[in-house]
Parts: C-alpha cells; structure tokens; sequence
C-alpha cells in the first residue's frame, strides 16, 4: 500500500466540483431547486447546489454530500448529466464540474438552506433569476431541455 503524503507539483491543477441540479413537478408545474451563495465568489447570488470533491470521495458519494449539506434534501436519485468546464467559469482558477440531475417526487417542501447556502429555494423553470452565480443559468438550461 502506498503511503500518503504531500501531494506538490509543478503545475497548476484544475479544481473538480460537483452540482446538481433538482427538478420538483406537481400540478402542472416544474420548479428547479437553487440556493443563494453566501460567500465569494458571487455572494448574494443563485446558483445550483453543489461544491468541491474530496480528495477520497466518489463523485455520486460528494454530489449527494453538497446537496445534503446545503439544502437538507437527501435520498435524491441523481443521474450524472454534463460535464462544464469552460476556463473563466470560476473566477478562482480552472475548475470542472459535473453536473447531476434528479427529480423529487416527495419532501420538496422541507428544503432548508445550510452550511454556505445563505437561501434554499425553489424556482418555476420559467422565471429563473437573473444573472445566476458562476454559468449555472446555462446548466439549469441545459437540464430543463434533457428533462424534456
């Protein structure tokens, strides 16, 4: 077995994270699930929950983590959707992420906004906010278009 240790090199490496994107439909209407930031980079703005993976962590096991974490909903099928990592998306440095999309059928009203959610809440996929945090406005597009 090989030993931990300082993992140093040379170069810059890119930043991995992980989001997902949660739709809510009954009667009729189809909501996607959001969080406000509460810290920089874009505080105060919308963005789909998510965050960074841990160095030891499966994707699906860090996707499921962040949107525990940040909004209480848990046991939410995700399916992995797209990967984004167009450079400039994060104004901290190269950063990919893979993107996750589900469906609640249940408990969508219990969503409760934690640890760097300022605000958990659901939004018509018709009247998103504006100037969404990062390039989640196109990610949200993206996953209203797949769930068809």
């Amino acid at each position: 077995m090989a030993k931990k240790g300082k993992y140093t090199y040379e170069w810059p490496r890119p930043m991995v994270t992980v989001d997902a994107v949660v739709f809510a439909v009954s009667a009729g209407k189809t909501e996607v699930l959001l969080i406000e930031r509460r810290n920089e980079p874009f505080k105060g703005q919308w963005a789909v929950p998510g965050g960074f993976v841990e160095t030891d962590e499966e994707l699906e096991d860090a996707v499921a983590r962040e949107l525990a974490e940040e909004t209480a909903l848990t046991a939410v099928q995700l399916e992995q959707m797209h990967t984004f990592g167009k450079c400039g998306r994060d104004p901290r440095g190269r950063q990919i992420t893979i993107a996750f999309m589900g469906v609640v059928t249940e408990g969508h009203d219990k969503v409760r906004a934690g640890d760097d959610a300022a605000k958990a809440k659901w939004f018509d996929i018709e009247e998103l906010p504006e100037n969404m945090a990062f390039d989640h406005d196109q990610m949200v597009r993206f996953a209203v278009e797949r769930l068809g």
